[in-house]
């Protein structure tokens, strides 16, 4: 295949069939598999879903079918297979854990345990130990319902935190959607920028990331963190979302951002119900098409709760593990949580079982 994968990507081709370890490396060996995002896993059949008058029409496909499917299906195994680039300075094929550091009154999971910029640092320090291989350090809360936070009071929270920790060697990202705070944080030494906007509620922040020449994470969120819950309706969930991330991509390549600096997050809990939530999760491979790395934030959501008892932010662990490995098992690079120490253990041993 000659297809150029830094092109869009038009037809969507959800991996499946999915192969790990030894028996992955012998199935593409073998011709009757593909490598997903250069492996570790591979994938042994795909569904091609099409969007008609009439709904949604989903083929099974081998991969040798899916090679005969014309110039989109070869652009999108291009992307599906070709193996990652190194993001953000990490070398492809590991899982990484991107520690969470709200230094924020009201976030949904921790609100006020890290407000004071002291205990930020602190608890920055503590999670780096733990395992983390990003800190995530946001001083907005985006939780369902949330007031928006001046982007000045939201630098004054997070600028002296990132300046701490990344001064100790810590690689940071700063999750905000105001350009005026990603300045000032990069500047401060964060390296990685995660806007749940994807870059698009602040008109400046895609020429400041073009610029800074910085990896950004675009995430997928329908409305904004006021209006996300209230009835969020969609097609199909999985393909919608795609579809918005394929076009915030060709948004930034339009800015000067390249795709190899960026990395695609679905958006669990961001203006989706609780099927829709299980469905982005099933469809985690889909999102490999977007030729990028996948991050993965699940860590003690709503939908966890409703699905079981009820539990508050801090007793859904077992749920949040349950579905951060459930996303690794089709590949995700990054998984976005609150609990370091558990989730660097579980990652640990899932990469032991799977090769």
């Amino acid at each position: 295949m000659t297809s150029d994968p830094s092109r869009t990507v038009s037809l969507p081709i959800r991996p499946l069939g999915l192969l790990s370890g030894e028996a992955a490396r012998r199935a593409v060996r073998a011709g009757v598999a593909l490598p997903l995002a250069g492996g570790p896993l591979a994938f042994t059949l795909a569904e091609v879903p099409v969007r008609l008058e009439t709904g949604i029409a989903r083929r099974i496909a081998t991969p040798e079918e899916l090679e005969t499917m014309g110039e989109a299906a070869e652009r999108a195994l291009v992307a599906l297979t070709a193996p990652r680039a190194a993001w953000a300075g990490f070398a492809p094929g590991r899982p990484l854990v991107m520690g969470v550091v709200n230094v924020t009154p009201d976030s949904f999971s921790d609100g006020g345990d890290h407000d004071d910029p002291a205990a930020a640092i602190d608890h920055g320090r503590a999670l780096m130990a733990a395992g983390a291989d990003i800190l995530d350090i946001g001083g907005e809360s985006t939780r369902p319902g949330a007031e928006p936070v001046a982007p000045e009071r939201e630098a004054a929270r997070v600028v002296t935190v990132i300046r701490a920790l990344a001064a100790e060697g810590a690689v940071v990202s700063v999750d905000t959607r105001h350009a005026a705070v990603m300045r000032q944080a990069l500047a401060a030494g964060a390296r990685i920028v995660n806007d749940v906007s994807a870059l698009a509620h602040d008109p400046e922040s895609l020429a400041v990331v073009a610029e800074a020449g910085c990896p950004v994470v675009l995430m997928h969120m329908r409305g904004d963190p006021r209006t996300m819950q209230r009835d969020p309706t969609y097609d199909d969930v999985a393909l919608d979302v795609y579809e918005h991330l394929a076009s915030r991509i060709d948004a930034c390549r339009a800015a000067g951002i390249p795709p190899e600096r960026i990395a695609v997050d679905p958006g669990i809990g961001f203006g989706k119900t609780v099927e829709h939530n299980l469905d982005l999760l099933r469809h985690t491979a889909l999102f490999h098409g977007l030729g990028c790395p996948v991050l993965v934030g699940v860590s003690r959501k709503r939908f966890i709760a409703a699905l079981s008892r009820d539990e508050p932010p801090k007793e859904r662990l077992g749920g949040s593990l349950a579905a951060g490995l459930a996303a690794l098992d089709q590949g995700a690079g990054i998984l976005r949580v609150h609990d370091v120490a558990a989730t660097a253990q579980a990652v640990a041993m899932w990469r032991a079982l799977h090769g």
